[in-house]
């Protein structure tokens, strides 16, 4: 398979997901976008370290400091922290979009308001 290929996915993927993050209105398919984007990160980590172990082939281990073969790459370590930031990520942003949707019974991006109440009527 050409490595060009998943790169090609991940590209189309990471710009579907900034499509989404730049034209939804409800803060749900917002974090999905998001979501996305990060999924087309991951899969272009671990296409590059597939693609930089078959082009380390024959290269003595000492060379490009991996003592063994049975350790995991680079790009899947890279890969686990983006899972668990992306865990992360979607319990603070799911929180934050439930809480306000409490408040205010709309979770409509473009209808939050970022000044507080007080001062508005106070002004």
């Amino acid at each position: 398979m050409h490595v060009t290929i998943p790169y090609v996915i991940a590209a189309l993927l990471f710009g579907l997901g900034v499509y989404g993050v730049l034209r939804r209105r409800n803060a749900i398919l917002v974090l999905m976008a998001v979501e996305l984007m990060l999924n087309a990160v991951n899969l272009i980590l671990v296409t590059a370290d597939v693609s930089l172990r078959s082009a380390l082939t024959g290269v003595a281990v000492e060379s490009w400091a991996r003592p063994s073969a049975a350790q995991p790459g680079t790009g899947g370590v890279l890969t686990l922290f983006v899972i668990v930031l992306a865990a992360a990520e979607v319990g603070v942003g799911l929180a934050i979009v439930l809480q306000y949707y409490r408040m205010r019974q709309a979770v409509v991006v473009d209808d939050v308001r970022l000044d507080d109440d007080e001062e508005r009527v106070a002004g």
